[in-house]
């Protein structure tokens, strides 16, 4: 039996996750958004391209969140792109309205679901559609860290002039410019960083980083990133739905881990068929540490301000 996977948001970010989930030929896909006919005349291009593409599946739009009844995962990518010149804090008030709207939905269709939240700010949103759901916390989390430890890899790789894939590196904390890139254990091929790269190029990797989305917004102009957005939570996907138990960094919410309770943060996790089935410590420095616990305080004073605006 095929595994169903809901898209909620069907702009570029969601339209892109939905054909990327398509092409994996990891279950039928359901894309849903508010605007009429939108998602349905996207999936039908989207299931008119499997003949061409080798993908074999159901792909269904539709404006009615009722037809995600029964979804394993929920993929939420429905809120308001940054505009330039706009932080991921501004869109706080606006997009936890429609984030607490999607997910008053699936709680009452798709009750037995994993969420995986997509829409900025990241961390905050998970916190309101845990809030929102009740469901456990090893089912609703969030997709940034691979998108930034994604990004990362491909700067190194540009850098050292090497492949990616050889590239492994980690990028915690929140999903902005507190974001923790961790050079202390970045590598090519298991060759250090520092083994390659002066640290004045290193230090503008981890700046680079930080603005990453930025970056891409001030070129676009008119909206944000989605095809490396919707690559990594394709990746996420994957591993949760075939139990791939792929140790990634997503947005948990912590209960003690690295000196930190009560809210979401990009960390690294072991992802299975039950969501987020283990909070991964790993040994930080001083300074990565106390960067991290940073981050989770800004996070927290969004909180605070999303409570005190009463959303």
């Amino acid at each position: 039996m095929r595994r169903k996977i809901t898209v909620i948001g069907g702009g570029n970010v969601g339209a892109t996750t939905a054909l990327f989930l398509a092409e994996k030929n990891l279950g039928n896909v359901v894309l849903t958004d508010i605007v009429e006919d939108m998602p349905q005349g996207k999936a039908l291009d989207m299931l008119e391209t499997g003949p061409l593409h080798r993908y074999h599946g159901i792909i269904t739009g539709t404006n009615d969140y009722a037809d995600m009844a029964g979804s394993d995962l929920v993929i939420v990518t429905a809120g308001l792109p940054r505009k330039p010149g706009m932080s991921r804090s501004d869109l706080l008030e606006m997009n936890a309205k429609i984030v607490r709207e999607v997910c008053r939905n699936i709680k009452e269709y798709a009750p037995d679901s994993i969420v995986v939240i997509v829409s900025n700010p990241l961390d905050i949103m998970c916190w309101v559609a845990r809030e929102t759901t009740g469901f456990e916390k090893h089912r609703v989390f969030g997709m940034a860290g691979v998108l930034d430890t994604s990004r990362m890899r491909a700067f190194i790789a540009e850098a050292a002039d090497c492949h990616a894939a050889d590239v492994t590196c980690m990028v915690l904390g929140g999903h902005g410019d507190s974001m923790v890139p961790i050079t202390s254990t970045t590598s090519v091929s298991g060759v250090p960083l520092s083994d390659l790269l002066s640290q004045d190029r290193i230090d503008a990797i981890v700046e680079r980083t930080r603005k990453g989305g930025g970056e891409i917004v001030k070129l676009l102009k008119t909206g944000s990133a989605f095809y490396a957005p919707a690559a990594s939570v394709v990746e996420m996907t994957e591993s949760i739905l075939l139990d791939g138990k792929r140790v990634l960094p997503c947005a948990a919410l912590l209960d003690g881990e690295y000196g930190i309770s009560g809210c979401y943060i990009g960390v690294p996790v072991k992802l299975g068929s039950r969501g987020i089935e283990q909070v991964i410590e790993m040994k930080l420095s001083s300074a990565e540490l106390s960067a991290l616990r940073k981050s989770a305080t800004a996070v927290r004073r969004d909180i605070e301000a999303l409570t005190a605006l009463g959303e």
